[in-house]
């Protein structure tokens, strides 16, 4: 599960909206926001967005980490996601993340499991390595 605190209201907004209509899957979250309105899941996302965000438990490797960081700005992850990867509007805050997430997310755009409300990032994850995904998520988790 993605730690939803701080996240761009706008993005959050958008991935309720395309959970409650049936067009993201997510097994867990089934009809959770069936009878919601929209303005009920603008509630939800402005209050996580106004959430401290969360920030990652575990120790920094700092090999992984200068690897992550490294591919991240090769693959222009933060042409998207802002140089400091906050995200804005409907691309998602990744900073912070949950490492597992991320490397779930990531490998899930790789393996076409997932999209976006396009297919950018099926076409920047194409054939990235589990090691890769796995030193992108660290140093994500870990800025």
């Amino acid at each position: 599960m993605p730690a939803l605190a701080g996240q761009q209201a706008e993005f959050t907004l958008l991935q309720l909206v395309l959970i409650r209509e049936g067009l993201r899957e997510v097994p867990t979250m089934a009809g959770s926001f069936k009878g919601l309105s929209d303005s009920d899941l603008l509630d939800l996302a402005s209050y996580y967005a106004a959430a401290t965000p969360y920030r990652s438990p575990g120790p920094r490797d700092a090999t992984l980490y200068a690897r992550g960081e490294s591919l991240s700005m090769a693959m222009g992850c933060n042409s998207c996601h802002m140089g400091d990867y906050s995200g804005q509007r409907q691309v998602p805050r990744l900073v912070n993340q949950r490492e597992d997430y991320l490397a779930a997310a990531l490998r899930a755009y790789r393996d076409d499991r997932r999209t976006g409300t396009d297919t950018s990032m099926n076409a920047v994850m194409y054939k990235t390595a589990d090691a890769d995904i796995a030193a992108i998520a660290h140093f994500l988790a870990h800025r």
